[in-house]
């Protein structure tokens, strides 16, 4: 049984001349130029390319993005409240937007995390009481969603609401106000505001939480009628690889609920793993964090095969890897280059799989009534011939006919 069926579509066209006449005989070069899936990575560095000033700098974050771009169609840009408006009333918007734009205008999609966390909250919402904070809360996603409406298609709605309340490490607003309503009634206001803002978007939740306490709320938010448009399922593996069984169980669970699912910010490590007895991955705090050889091929090894399970299942829609580059977070060599931007075995091994096994490029020809089949992964495409060009979008089975344009 073919395991990614669900991934690929049928498609019997007609190709017709600049001239209205079937392309009889014809060859044809089909290539897929995108995928529907969406192969993603934080793409902090598109903001980064848009405020530093430095050549020499410039030119390293110009030459990761160019990396990048070369492996993904989707990129988490960051909209942490704390960041983003870090004065009251001073955003982010501009270079935010620029990097937004950026993106799109090289074929990626893009989403927004988050709109509302507890962590990296903005310090100046704690002069209001929680009617205030709710208030401004709400008011700020239907300003950010409404102003990158068309441009940013997906949204972290709210994150890792299951410890949102109970979370004790340092005061903020946004546990205040979660403590105040309760998680449910919390959560279906920041949805109402997104999905006001832009009724179009893909809303997700999302969660490092991934026991029982996930799915118990999850069950609570859907009795409440909360638009969740899909399952963000956080992955951060310092301390080792998942394994297929806890990755089986983890699809498994939450595959009940019938939505898709997306593994939002996933990490794998190509060094010395983070010990087992750390509870708070924040806690491990180091000066410096390196990549090794054998580490590297380990890296390669689980992201070949975690992204090829994550890629067989049906609900799976999205895989975000959250490192581009080693030294991010937590100084962790998590990334698919190294520190100094070279290449690591693992981008070598996802490029192989999203622009290798998981493409379509076939090289066709027509009868004598211009009539082609062909079986493709989804996404867009592009047809050539000596007769004429033309694009189409494979995310179904389909029969049609395609008019052909002079180059």
């Amino acid at each position: 049984m073919d395991q990614l069926s669900h991934r690929r579509a049928d498609v019997r066209l007609r190709l017709m001349k600049p001239d209205g006449t079937p392309a009889a005989n014809c060859r044809v070069q089909a290539d897929q130029v995108s995928h529907r899936f969406l192969f993603g990575c934080g793409a902090f560095d598109a903001i980064a390319l848009h405020l530093i000033r430095d050549e020499e700098k410039k030119t390293a974050v110009r030459e990761r993005v160019e990396k990048w771009l070369k492996l993904f169609n989707y990129g988490t840009l960051p909209f942490y409240w704390g960041r983003y408006e870090p004065v009251e009333g001073r955003t982010a918007y501009a270079e935010t937007m620029a990097a937004a734009k950026f993106l799109r205008e090289k074929g990626v999609q893009v989403k927004g995390h988050p709109l509302c966390w507890h962590t990296v909250c903005a310090p100046w919402l704690m002069q209001y009481d929680n009617a205030e904070i709710l208030r401004r809360q709400l008011e700020r996603i239907r300003r950010d969603v409404t102003a990158f409406r068309g441009v940013v298609g997906l949204w972290d709605v709210i994150n890792e609401v299951v410890i949102m309340p109970v979370f004790d490490k340092y005061d903020n607003a946004v546990t205040r106000i979660c403590r105040d309503l309760g998680r449910i009634r919390l959560v279906k206001e920041v949805f109402a505001a997104a999905q006001e803002s832009d009724p179009g978007a893909v809303l997700l939740i999302n969660d490092f939480n991934t026991s029982v306490s996930y799915e118990i709320l999850l069950e609570g938010l859907l009795e409440a009628g909360v638009p969740i448009g899909a399952i963000g399922i956080q992955s951060h593996q310092h301390q080792g690889y998942w394994g297929l069984e806890k990755l089986s169980d983890v699809l498994e669970r939450f595959s009940r609920f019938g939505l898709p699912i997306h593994f939002t910010e996933n990490t794998l490590i190509s060094g010395e793993l983070m010990p087992a007895h750390i509870v708070d991955l924040n806690d491990w705090q180091v000066s410096e964090w390196p990549t090794t050889p054998e580490g590297e091929e380990r890296q390669a090894r689980e992201i070949t095969e975690m992204y090829s399970t994550l890629f067989a299942h049906p609900l799976v829609e999205a895989i975000t890897t959250w490192d581009f580059s080693d030294g991010g977070w937590l100084k962790a060599p998590s990334g698919l280059v190294r520190a100094d931007g070279s290449e690591k075995p693992a981008y070598r091994a996802l490029k192989r799989l999203i622009h290798g096994d998981w493409e379509t490029h076939e090289t066709l020809t027509t009868d004598g009534e211009g009539w082609l089949r062909f079986t493709g992964f989804r996404g867009n495409y592009s047809l050539k011939t000596d007769q004429g060009s033309a694009a189409i979008t494979l995310d179904r089975d389909m029969e049609d006919r395609v008019q052909l344009t002079q180059a």
